[in-house]
């Protein structure tokens, strides 16, 4: 970056960030050691040394250059119409983007590259030689504004669903009425666009899944986001299902000629540099095929157990158990509870070279380096039961079964429990006490399920309110009694939702999990051996200090990360058990 200013602008840069920052002089040094020795620009070295942050650096440049530095850039401040005459692949290249002309023909243009002078001058090009008045900003606001702009500018799904129909129609009237086949209709080109456009667009909402609908007459899309289902477009028009069916189904390598019977399919992608695994489902309905595409990042940063929302005393618990060397550690929850992403973070926080961890799952859905993951196929024998005996027989440290369905899954997990090797899984039951009675049910004997077990943790997700508009309020005592807090334990502001554009006016934005842990000691193993039922056995718990799912909620109201309406959604009356 300071390659083309010259010695002196980095001596007057490292000066100014030796004002603005932490950076010190004995640091900025060895900056400029290394500057020398590998002939870079000193504020790339500053940034990829850790010593400043680029955020930081940026500001210090833009006031060497004496231009403006801009954290975040108002999109709505954006003229789409000017900032997309350029392609969006030389926008990203050189992470650059025009906001507006003036009626003087003055550019204004932000990046986070200033001294890239070659990539300026093709843009003065571009805009008729005009002249450019630079703004700064970070390299991730640039990218982010880049994708909102185009993506509203041309990528907006309602114009491609009109001009992917536009295009049916044209071909509707210039063949003969024989059909198609859809792998050679002309109309690829705008219901690539339209799909393309509707995947993008679920990405930048954070949509967990996509539903496509066919209805008599429309249409109807839905994302999943938060837990909650959206309509974020209109209608597509009747005529498009057969075709984006088929473009889907491409794409998750499934039969297009199959509409009768169900199908499940899988879609590798790369949307704004970042893979996702599209898991797909086709279900026959009155009026087509109905579509559900549940997007999974392929990314690490989601296996982070305190971002999952653990607390540093339940942090604490959970290491002691995941680093035992036996035993059954269960997770339970309802379907999208987020069972799956606590048990492959906890492996994350244990994964090691002199481990040998292998998993079963149906389907895989986290994927992580160094781990053995198998994937079940009842159509090939495949089943939990018949890949954990053959799982047994590679000599592995830890096994996780996706789920426990069966007694005859149960069993071979207590047996492998029991001969030295550490089995999490999970189950589908209301809390960490109903999976003792679940296992009982199936057919375990009571003795082994306590001899085995060694913790259960119920969790649930409950929505973390917007930043950007959560309000303050008294809540009503009632209210606070019923999830467990005194009206002594408030110290601080409990919030409520109110809703903004950031948040799509339901004032709240993404999801953390509340949990309950219940450790197996050996009271509560000779309770379980005894065949006790859940109720008592749970209440045994609370009095030795578990602390139950609303509870937890509670805590995270108190320190307003979530709402009491949403605590109170998320969990079920407790009674006195839940006081904090």
């Amino acid at each position: 970056m300071t390659s083309a200013a010259g010695s002196a602008p980095q001596l007057d840069l490292g000066s100014i960030l030796l004002a603005r920052t932490d950076l010190t002089e004995a640091s900025l040094e060895v900056a400029r050691a290394k500057q020398a020795e590998e002939n870079l620009p000193l504020a790339e070295i500053l940034v990829e040394s850790g010593l400043v942050p680029e955020a930081d650096v940026l500001a210090g440049v833009a006031e060497l250059l004496g231009v403006p530095f801009c954290a975040d850039l108002d999109i709505e401040e954006i003229d789409a119409a000017i900032a997309t005459r350029i392609p969006i692949a030389f926008a990203k290249q050189h992470e650059m983007l025009p906001l507006s002309q003036s009626e003087d023909g003055t550019l204004r243009v932000a990046t986070a590259r200033p001294m890239d002078t070659s990539a300026l001058d093709d843009l003065r090009l571009v805009y008729g030689g005009a002249e450019v008045a630079l703004e700064i900003a970070p390299e991730s606001t640039i990218l982010a504004a880049i994708n909102q702009v185009f993506d509203l500018r041309s990528g907006a799904t309602d114009q491609l669903a009109e001009a992917a129909e536009d295009d049916l129609d044209a071909l509707a009237t210039s063949i003969s009425h024989e059909p198609q086949d859809l792998l050679d209709a002309t109309d690829d080109a705008p219901i690539i666009r339209l799909v393309n456009s509707l995947l993008q667009h679920a990405v930048k909402e954070r949509a967990s899944d996509i539903h496509i609908e066919p209805f008599e007459r429309e249409i109807r899309v839905r994302f999943r986001i938060d837990d909650v289902l959206y309509e974020p477009m209109k209608p597509l028009p009747r005529t498009l299902q057969a075709s984006i069916a088929s473009r889907i189904k491409i794409m998750g390598g499934l039969d297009i000629a199959e509409k009768r019977m169900p199908q499940d399919g899988r879609i590798r992608l790369k949307i704004a540099g970042r893979d996702y695994d599209v898991r797909l489902s086709t279900l026959p309905v009155s009026h087509g095929e109905r579509l559900v595409l549940r997007l999974l990042p392929d990314s690490q940063e989601l296996l982070d157990l305190a971002k999952i929302g653990f607390r540093p005393q339940q942090l604490e618990t959970l290491e002691r158990i995941i680093r035992r060397p036996n035993g059954i550690f269960l997770v339970t929850g309802p379907t999208g509870s987020g069972k799956t992403t606590t048990l492959h973070a906890a492996l994350a926080r244990i994964n090691r070279p002199e481990l040998n961890i292998i998993t079963i799952e149906e389907p895989v859905e986290i994927q992580q380096p160094g781990i053995s993951q198998i994937e079940v196929n009842p159509k090939v024998g495949l089943t939990f039961a018949a890949g954990l005996r053959s799982i047994l027989r590679q000599d592995p440290n830890i096994v996780l079964i996706g789920e426990i369905r069966d007694l005859e899954t149960a069993e071979i997990a207590i047996q492998a429990s029991l001969t030295g090797h550490l089995v999490l899984s999970t189950l589908h039951t209301n809390d960490a006490a109903s999976a003792i009675t679940r296992l009982v049910d199936m057919g375990v004997e009571p003795f082994l399920v306590g001899s085995s077990l060694v913790a259960v943790l119920a969790q649930r997700l409950v929505r973390v309110l917007c930043l950007k508009c959560r309000e303050a309020h008294a809540p009503v005592a009632a209210d606070l009694r019923e999830i467990g807090i005194d009206d002594s334990q408030v110290t601080g502001e409990i919030f409520s939702p109110v809703g903004c554009p950031a948040c799509r006016d339901t004032g709240y934005h993404g999801r953390v999990g509340i949990f309950e842990m219940m450790l197996v000691d050996d009271d509560l193993r000779s309770m379980v051996s005894a065949n006790v039922d859940s109720k008592t056995i749970k209440h045994r718990a609370v009095s030795k200090g578990m602390g139950t799912l609303r509870k937890d909620g509670a805590r995270k109201v108190l320190d307003g990360t979530t709402s009491i309406s949403e605590v109170l959604r998320a969990t079920e009356e407790e009674g006195n058990v839940a006081q904090i």
